[in-house]
């Protein structure tokens, strides 16, 4: 069997491994291991990100005491983490498939080296057959330094990896024109371009087990399609959801947003989804705005900046802000801000930030 992509990193949702009460769906999660192991068989690369850690641990310890959100949070997450990678393992080994458990967190992408690593040790992985388990490590990442949720880990692992498509696994068809409980609302079949405003769409409620909503969904894959990769929305309680959908002439329906044509360099997929690394800013003038939006490839040049806020180091991420204070992109700076700060004005430099780490919005 053959299929329109070759490499692949599939989400699946925390709604869509637990059932109602909470507990983890073992029966739905088999099903997907099989299909995993179908594509596997047949040549395709697969990355999993599964949620669902939280979910497996809530249902196997009773705390004795009420604990706050985070401490709740941190201890369903390492007990259940456990039991969801050993389910995994047994269900993948019937399939005579080795799996492995990669857990990141937020941090582990602010640096080039850190997220260069975890690139390699992936890429080894899928070297050597075996199928990459992704989950953040729920443990250690607490409040601002955690994800939105796997939906934005989904979108760095597929742009890291260069996939040729992600595939975010919910519990309902794709985007809805409307409400998805109105019997008239029907699926947005394709979504072309990063810059349709889908919020008159989407529901801004949040998903029953996980942290993430459909609008966080949208504004991921509108920015992973931007950098080239087809990213599709589907049910993933639907049977044989994933050959289906990578089959040629697939009509399952699904949301699938159209890639950008122009591709993107590694380095600039990664400052793109850099911005909540950000150390600090870079304010500049119009003159340079207009310059860096223009059509012609451009470095952001001190004799352009007005101010720098913030304290960071050489090859730390900053946001670059314009005369009406929004930001306009993000990218890799060429001093530190101590540096920076007293040759603002100043012609004939270095690029305060160059044109091959800059990722405009």
């Amino acid at each position: 069997m053959t299929y329109q992509f070759t490499r692949i990193a599939v989400k699946i949702g925390s709604n869509v491994l637990t059932r109602k009460d909470g507990s983890l769906d073992v029966t739905r999660m088999s099903a997907l291991v099989d299909q995993v192991a179908e594509l596997h068989r047949n040549g395709v690369e697969v990355v999993l990100i599964s949620s669902g850690a939280v979910a497996s641990g809530r249902s196997e310890v009773k705390p004795g005491k009420k604990l706050d959100a985070v401490s709740a949070r941190q201890l369903y997450s390492a007990v259940g983490q456990a039991k969801l990678i050993n389910r995994y393992f047994e269900l993948f080994r019937e399939h005579k498939i080795a799996c492995g458990q990669v857990l990141t967190t937020k941090e582990n992408f602010g640096s080039r080296t850190h997220y260069l690593n975890q690139k390699h040790c992936m890429e080894v992985m899928l070297d050597n057959k075996v199928i990459p388990i992704v989950n953040e490590n729920d443990t250690i990442s607490v409040t601002e330094l955690m994800f939105t949720d796997n939906d934005e880990l989904s979108g760095l692992i597929a742009t890291m990896m260069g996939m040729d498509a992600l595939i975010i696994l919910s519990n309902i068809d794709g985007i809805y024109n409307g409400n998805p409980a109105d019997p008239t609302a029907t699926v947005i079949r394709e979504i072309d371009g990063g810059k349709q405003d889908l919020s008159e769409y989407v529901q801004t409620s949040k998903s029953s087990f996980g942290r993430g909503g459909m609008l966080t969904k949208c504004t991921i894959a509108q920015k992973v399609a931007d950098e080239g990769i087809t990213v599709i929305i589907a049910n993933g309680k639907k049977e044989n959801i994933l050959p289906s959908l990578l089959a040629k002439s697939s009509q399952t329906v699904c949301t699938r947003f159209i890639p950008a044509s122009k591709p993107v360099s590694s380095v600039k997929k990664w400052i793109a989804h850099s911005e909540g690394f950000a150390k600090g800013e870079i304010h500049i003038n119009q003159g340079t705005e207009e310059a860096l939006t223009g059509n012609k490839a451009t470095s952001l040049l001190l004799v352009g900046v007005t101010a720098i806020i913030g304290d960071f180091e050489k090859n730390d991420i900053v946001k670059i802000i314009n005369e009406e204070g929004e930001q306009i992109g993000v990218g890799c700076a060429g001093y530190d801000s101590r540096e920076a700060t007293g040759l603002i004005g100043q012609r004939d430099l270095k690029p305060l930030v160059h044109y091959d780490y800059l990722y405009l919005d």
